[in-house]
């Protein structure tokens, strides 16, 4: 793990928040860690992605402000189950050989349901406001649960992710001990991170090392 936001131990390393959300689970020397673990951690980590949440609505960022926005904790456990569903897909999507990347949703029938059922808990819509005199302008509303909206917007981009032009593109991180998604949006992009490459290439130097050893010996 290279980049991560003050407020959140996740990785954030700019792409796109459905793939963001799949890398809160991430891994160190110390082992595998879930930056959402609990209401906090998930809220904090939704403060940092927030800005770049869209569609934008003005309950969603007067909950984020809140000291202690309503429904933390039922947020939280919609988002960890949505972040899990999506680790399934895209485990069958990129033919994830990682077994520490495994997620805890153990079919893509049961992954799926978990993100239909995130798009549907809140609704999002839009609504059109024209001043007298001015300009009309387009407002998003929510349902009652500005955090659930939060995850339902979530969901839907990851929908679009998973439909889309980028869903080829997904792939996951085959550097040792990481076990981050990320989108190849370069040709010869390998790994997640700058990081995550360099340590690839020292583990290769040490193979290589390690296969000459007993012909130098000879």
């Amino acid at each position: 793990m290279d980049s991560t936001e003050p407020g959140t131990s996740a990785p954030l390393l700019g792409e796109p928040l459905p793939i963001e959300l799949m890398n809160t689970i991430w891994a160190d020397r110390d082992g595998v860690h879930d930056a959402i673990a609990d209401p906090d951690e998930a809220i904090a980590w939704l403060r940092a992605v927030g800005p770049r949440l869209t569609p934008s609505a003005p309950a969603v960022g007067a909950w984020l402000d809140a000291e202690r926005p309503a429904g933390a904790e039922a947020t939280a456990v919609r988002l960890r189950g949505l972040r899990d569903a999506l680790r399934r897909l895209a485990a069958e999507a990129t033919e994830d050989p990682r077994p520490d990347a495994q997620s805890t949703i153990a079919t893509r029938d049961a992954a799926l349901a978990a993100l239909n059922d995130a798009c549907s808990v809140t609704p999002v819509w839009a609504t059109l406001h024209w001043p007298s005199g001015g300009d009309p302008t387009r407002i998003v509303r929510t349902g009652d649960l500005a955090g659930q909206a939060m995850v339902a917007m979530l969901a839907g981009q990851a929908v679009d992710l998973f439909t889309g032009d980028m869903r080829p593109q997904l792939r996951a991180c085959l550097a040792p001990g990481c076990v981050l998604y990320f989108v190849k949006q370069h040709p010869r992009r390998e790994w997640c991170s700058a990081g995550c490459g360099n340590r690839a290439r020292v583990a290769r130097h040490y193979q290589r090392h390690q296969a000459v050893k007993p012909d130098a010996k000879s």
